[in-house]
């Protein structure tokens, strides 16, 4: 059976590959890392790369922790148990370039011991990948949904248009009824079944952590050198506020950083360095922002 200290250790090797392709791909902009340690049991490896020639502010951050649930977090996930085990890789990407999409994607693993003495533990993968444009080119969506149809048919046929189905309900800005982006794929509590072992969950836990680099790579490249002008520099502002809003209100990680006792500073990474707020903006009639907002909705198939 795979480990918790198999899954921490191989969840590291991934933050270690997709901070090198990140740095490659930026040309100029470093990590930097900062070590950190949880009261309660656990920490991390925070890793922040800002001002780059295109990547102006992005995470990857690993967690391993443990320790004690509050009674909160208990009742969300509906458990009795108090002790917990969790690790992960999260990350999200805020690009200077309006035409560049951000990106976040989060791979991780929860695990408590069993209430009935002699029992297996309680245990679940959660993850996905998504995609946040603040302009939607749509042979962009069609690549970038195409290449995760791609990596979740090589375990079941089935997970594609489950977890893309799931990422388009919970990456969703309920007060503004537009989706944050175009999706990607969502799982949590995924467990082994007839039918899916642990192992082959954790690999496909490991295929979604790897699909990041080549896909982000493909799309920076597409568009880092197009031009553009102050104003569409300012609807990347207003659609980074739309991110913000999301990441406060609903985001699930968040939260369970916050009421966890989490590091303040890796749970907000997420983040853009800078969001504006415009009273009630209406986009121009046939424009392009106009066409990325009737975009950003549940249900598009892209595949």
């Amino acid at each position: 059976m795979v480990t918790k200290e198999t899954i921490a250790s191989e969840y590291q090797q991934i933050q270690d590959e997709i901070c090198s392709a990140l740095e490659a791909l930026d040309g100029v902009a470093t990590f930097e890392q900062e070590v950190w340690e949880r009261d309660g049991g656990g920490g991390g490896r925070t890793r922040v790369i800002q001002n780059g020639t295109i990547l102006e502010k992005g995470g990857v951050n690993f967690s391993a922790v443990y320790g004690k649930l509050p009674d909160a977090v208990k009742k969300g996930l509906k458990v009795e148990q108090d002790d917990f085990f969790a690790t992960g890789v999260s990350i999200v990407i805020h690009p200077n370039h309006p035409m560049v999409p951000i990106i976040h994607m989060n791979i991780r693993y929860f695990e408590m011991p069993s209430s009935i003495e002699g029992g297996q533990p309680l245990r679940w993968f959660g993850g996905g990948i998504d995609l946040t444009p603040h302009y939607v080119f749509e042979e962009d969506a069609r690549f970038f949904h195409g290449h995760l149809k791609s990596v979740c048919d090589l375990f079941n046929a089935d997970f594609y248009h489950r977890f893309k189905t799931w990422a388009d309900d919970y990456f969703f800005i309920k007060h503004r009824d537009e989706t944050r982006g175009i999706g990607g794929i969502f799982y949590d509590r995924l467990t082994a079944s007839d039918d899916l072992t642990w192992e082959t969950i954790f690999e496909f836990s490991k295929a979604v952590g790897r699909s990041f680099a080549p896909v982000y790579t493909e799309l920076v490249n597409r568009n880092r050198n197009k031009q553009y002008t102050e104003e569409q520099q300012q609807w990347q502002y207003q659609r980074r506020s739309r991110y913000a809003e999301f990441n406060l209100v609903y985001d699930a990680g968040t939260k369970f950083g916050l009421e966890t006792n989490g590091r303040i500073e890796s749970i907000l990474m997420s983040l853009p360095p800078t969001a504006k707020w415009l009273y009630n903006y209406q986009p121009e009639t046939g424009g392009e922002e106009e066409k990325t907002l009737k975009l950003l909705k549940k249900g598009i198939n892209w595949v």
